[in-house]
């Protein structure tokens, strides 16, 4: 027999849980929460004569709730952030905040790393849909299998991974932070690193050190065209080409620096040169500008005609969705205890590891 649904109505100032509701009034309309499912996020009209910087900061204050954004994320959600970063710099923040909230801008594996270091805190975030094609790359049940082909290694994935690759594993790494950590293990332990087989091969390059990589990669970061960024080079010959190790290592090949996000970013800002050809995802040029306003920061161009070199899944998040985060607390990232006590160990390695290389 069918039952009715259960409705609940939440006014302005009201927390929202949806254990065992099917549906809740918003301003007067029934929202089944069941659709949050195959959105992502909760699909509610949002006044367009609404201020949503104002609406968003007077909720941070009310809920005693932070966000936190990614260098990817659109413009107006990192001018709206309390901290932007890199994913280091987030697994940071997100260890030490004090907030009883976090709203994390980016994408799933990111938010899943604050709750796994915040078990105690509610972790949201704009749209659950958000996800990352790298991580996709590596099913567990089948690095599992992969892990057990190859005793004896340990397994450093890097933080683009799901909690499960993350309960796995033995140190997380970024790539700030993932030379300094493979050179912290003795010279003949062997290394099984996943899921970025650029990063990787980066890695073996740096350190010297022959790793088993698993075979995954950065939907962004490999569809940039070498031919392409070459002719961009010709058109502005004093621009210096700056590259994210995600990138595939012909392009590597012809960087004038190779870096993680921030690095790019400190690099950009530092460097003499009044013109950089900008090799990874288009949401740091942002911060480029605010950094060095009076320098040129030209995207590198992909392989074809698409805006390929801006993460889908990253612009997945905007401003309202934001807002709808903060007021109704959805969608919300749960994870299992195992998992979250298994994924711990290897982050709080890395970070670790990173505090006394001083990074």
């Amino acid at each position: 027999m069918n039952s009715f649904p259960r409705l609940h109505t939440y006014d302005d100032d009201s927390l929202c849980t949806y254990k065992n509701i099917f549906m809740i009034i918003v301003e007067g309309k029934a929202v089944d929460i069941a659709k949050l499912d195959r959105t992502g996020f909760l699909d509610v009209e949002v006044d367009p004569q609404l201020d949503l910087f104002a609406e968003i900061a007077r909720l941070k204050r009310e809920k005693n709730a932070v966000i936190l954004a990614h260098y990817y994320q659109e413009a107006d959600i990192q001018d709206i952030a309390d901290y932007i970063g890199d994913s280091l710099g987030l697994a940071q923040q997100a260890e030490k905040t004090q907030a009883d909230i976090i709203v994390f801008a980016g994408v799933h594996f990111m938010a899943e790393t604050a709750k796994i270091l915040n078990p105690g805190k509610k972790v949201v975030m704009p749209d659950a849909k958000a996800g990352c094609s790298l991580a996709d790359s590596c099913p567990p049940v089948l690095f599992k299998k992969f892990i057990e082909a190859h005793p004896g290694h340990t397994v450093i994935s890097y933080i683009n991974c799901t909690a499960e690759i993350k309960a796995l594993s033995d140190i997380i790494c970024t790539s700030s932070n993932a030379v300094k950590i493979v050179e912290s293990l003795p010279a003949d332990q062997p290394i099984i690193f996943a899921p970025d087989k650029n990063l990787g091969r980066y890695i073996e390059k740096k350190t010297g050190r022959k790793m088993v990589l698993w075979d995954g990669s950065c939907m962004v970061h490999e569809i940039f065209s070498l031919e392409r960024i070459t002719k961009l080079k010709h058109q502005h010959p004093d621009a210096k080409i700056i590259a994210h190790p995600e990138c595939e290592e012909p392009v590597l090949a012809i960087a004038d620096f190779i870096g993680s996000t921030t690095g790019l970013l400190k690099y950009a800002t530092n460097d003499s040169a009044q013109a950089f050809i900008v090799v990874t995802e288009t949401g740091i040029i942002h911060q480029m500008q605010k950094s060095a306003p009076h320098k040129t920061f030209i995207p590198a161009p992909p392989d074809n005609m698409c805006a390929c070199n801006d993460c889908p899944h990253m612009k997945r998040n905007t401003l309202e969705k934001i807002y709808l985060n903060l007021r109704y607390e959805l969608p919300e990232i749960n994870i299992p205890e195992p998992t979250i006590s298994k994924a711990r160990q290897s982050i709080q390695r890395m970070l670790e590891i990173s505090a006394k290389a001083g990074l």
